[in-house]
């Protein structure tokens, strides 16, 4: 595929958007890939990571090599969506305790818009789609509603936090953040980051890559067997997806650090005119329709593609 320097700076802009999701627990950078319209190039690129890859390295040279990974898209994709992650990773984490209706208002409208455009793809509905979209959204609720486990800093767990939360970060709608939230890996790794911890996130990048090329197989395959059925299920666990992002929560039950500090363990979704403080409904509408809004500029980008 024949693609100009403009369209690789474009394509790490979808990065950069990518990994701003995948930093935010309940968001998720498979939605963005999906709905920018290179969401299965980069399943393909990925699943084409294998034994055959390197045996092109060695009997036709790097050149060859480079051109059946795709490489140029991988580079200019995963530059975006690391420089994003990293950095934004603080970023959210400073909105998450100071504005969280905010952002969660935000990304809610930005899931919802997702809904409409992901389902809008599947061209035949049928009983055993529709049951794919029901389930969907039941296994994305049922996550949602899981208590975070204790934080857990040994090595084996780190590796396999990064194994599990890769396959959720590029299913759309299924948060690599919340599952890392959930783990009781979220801390461990955001604090790794803060303080350049290379050991801990090597551990961790180690279980990423090799729980990304092992599941990029899977969803390949199911995309080519099962397009319509595998589209409902991933707009179902978008769906469900939805009640870890509504911007109004009551807190059930918190956990107290050594330090004394407290965070949220298990939440319910309530309604803003019971929400215990301000509920921002204004503004909150407002950051709704402009997160509504940016799927609709991405997918405009991303039609063009598709």
């Amino acid at each position: 595929m024949q693609r100009r320097l403009i369209d690789y700076f474009v394509i790490s802009l979808k990065g950069l958007a990518m990994g701003a999701a995948d930093a935010v627990p309940g968001v998720s950078g498979g939605t963005i890939a999906f709905i920018s319209g290179i969401y299965e190039e980069l399943i393909s690129s990925i699943s084409n990571i294998n034994a055959s890859l390197f045996k092109t390295l060695f009997s036709k040279g790097f050149k060859a090599f480079w051109q059946q990974l795709n490489g140029n898209f991988l580079l200019a994709l995963a530059s975006g969506i690391i420089v994003s992650f990293v950095s934004f990773m603080r970023l959210a984490k400073y909105l998450l305790e100071n504005h969280p209706i905010l952002i969660w208002s935000f990304f809610f409208g930005l899931i919802v818009a997702s809904i409409y455009f992901v389902g809008k793809q599947i061209t035949k509905w049928s009983i055993p789609i529709i049951l794919a979209l029901i389930i969907g959204a039941s296994i994305a609720f049922y996550i949602t509603r899981l208590p975070a486990l204790a934080s857990n800093e040994s090595s084996m767990f780190l590796f396999l936090a990064g194994s599990i939360a890769i396959c959720a970060m590029i299913l759309p709608g299924i948060s690599g953040s919340f599952i890392l939230i959930i783990l009781g890996a979220y801390k461990t790794l955001s604090n790794a980051i803060h303080d350049v911890d290379i050991k801990k996130i090597a551990i961790f990048a180690s279980g990423a890559v090799i729980g990304l090329l092992s599941f990029s197989h899977v969803l390949k395959w199911l995309f080519k067997h099962y397009h319509n059925i595998t589209l409902a299920l991933l707009t179902g666990f978008i769906f469900g997806s939805l009640n870890k992002v509504w911007p109004w929560k009551k807190t059930l039950t918190w956990h107290t650090n050594s330090k004394g500090i407290k965070t949220p363990v298990l939440q319910e979704s309530i309604s803003p005119f019971s929400f215990d403080g301000e509920n921002q409904l204004m503004f909150s509408i407002i950051l709704m329709i402009v997160g509504f809004l940016t799927i609709f500029i991405l997918e405009k980008i991303g039609s063009k593609k598709q």
